[in-house]
């Protein structure tokens, strides 16, 4: 083999490894996480399957969403708004997840188990006190 040919072949052989580590490092995330009632406590819907049926079931004066999977029945708040605030999602039955908004963007809570019990969100200003959604 003359020289420029092993150059040829040592570059080519150069590129296809790393052309095959590109394709590896580019491999899909994985799957979504499935959960049902209880087992979805404390999980970030955004990454689970529940969000792919959630539905906005009751919002609050101050705009603090419900949401309701009814595949996982799993429910949390979600606020989207433009004033800072805690929000959280609690059951009849002591369960509860809180997040804090800055005042920008969507921020959701952890998911609760929502089988057979009953859930309600709600929104706290400084100032202005505690606002709630009808339980569902």
């Amino acid at each position: 083999m003359n020289p420029l040919t092993r150059k040829l072949a040592t570059v080519g052989s150069a590129l296809g490894l790393a052309a095959s580590g590109l394709l590896l490092a580019s491999a899909p995330a994985s799957a979504a996480t499935s959960c049902y009632g209880p087992s979805c406590t404390g999980l970030d819907p955004s990454t689970s399957i529940c969000q792919n049926d959630a539905r906005t079931v009751a919002t609050s004066s101050i705009g603090t969403e419900l949401r309701y999977s009814p595949t996982c029945r799993s429910a949390w708040a979600r606020q989207s708004s433009n004033t800072s605030m805690t929000i959280w999602v609690e059951s009849n039955t002591g369960l509860g997840q809180s997040a804090y908004y800055t005042g920008s963007g969507t921020v959701w809570t952890s998911m609760i188990d929502d089988k057979g019990i009953v859930d309600r969100a709600c929104g706290y200003i400084m100032g202005f006190g505690a606002t709630c959604t009808s339980w569902y």
